[in-house]
């Protein structure tokens, strides 16, 4: 999950057996994500649900993800502090404003369409699961293998999570397990993007120290 600061480490070209198979499966990752995280999006603003919305931000900070290691295995590594902050300050605002909706909805609020939350959750475990499985299976005996499994595991934490909501808004009638789970959701979207930015502008200064010592590693 991108609000658990999950990023995609991307493998140096050389290493790689079948870079064009590579490529292909992050481009079918990044169309994937893109497509969640519209579908998220409308399905969230249709039904009313803080957290199909807050769980919209994740698959948009993964999307990112792949786009810059795609940009990355073109050598254009510069880019990925640069794509690392604005990934961090999207995180952010997008978790602001899943906080302040919640507030605002504890007293103007109605009850979310439990059904459209529970379903778009399942469809969303079943696009994180099967991105996984991709990169999963072609990444033999990579030691990245451990950070696809953690993506992939905090990715389907936050839709269980959703479809848990569905379940309590479904159960209770009332809005409180999706305002509840957006909170959350907003939270460690705040966190993980104050991670990102730090860490992305701790490799900005390390990258102006090396153009100023005139090597790049």
């Amino acid at each position: 999950m991108s609000a658990h600061c999950c990023d995609h480490d991307t493998p140096k070209p050389e290493t790689l057996v079948n870079l064009s198979r590579y490529r292909k499966i992050l481009w079918i990752a990044l169309i994937v994500n893109a497509a969640m995280f519209l579908i998220e999006i409308g399905a969230g603003l249709q039904a009313g649900s803080l957290s199909l919305l807050a769980d919209a931000v994740d698959f948009a900070g993964d999307a990112l993800n792949y786009a810059v290691s795609l940009a990355v295995l073109a050598s254009a590594l510069a880019w990925r502090a640069r794509a690392a902050m604005l990934k961090a300050v999207s995180m952010m605002g997008f978790g602001l404003y899943v906080l302040g909706a919640a507030v605002w909805s504890v007293w103007h609020g109605g009850v979310p369409q439990a059904v459209t939350m529970g379903a778009v959750a399942l469809l969303a475990l079943l696009a994180n699961v099967a991105v996984a499985w991709m990169l999963y299976a072609f990444r033999e005996g990579d030691a990245n293998m451990r950070s696809v499994w953690l993506c992939s595991r905090n990715d389907a934490i936050g839709n269980v999570a959703v479809f848990m909501a569905a379940l309590g808004v479904f159960g209770t009638g009332s809005a409180w397990p999706d305002l509840l789970v957006a909170s959350l959701m907003a939270a460690l979207a705040l966190h993980g993007g104050w991670t990102v930015m730090r860490q992305a502008r701790g490799e900005l200064g390390d990258d102006s120290a090396k153009d100023h010592h005139g090597h790049v590693h």
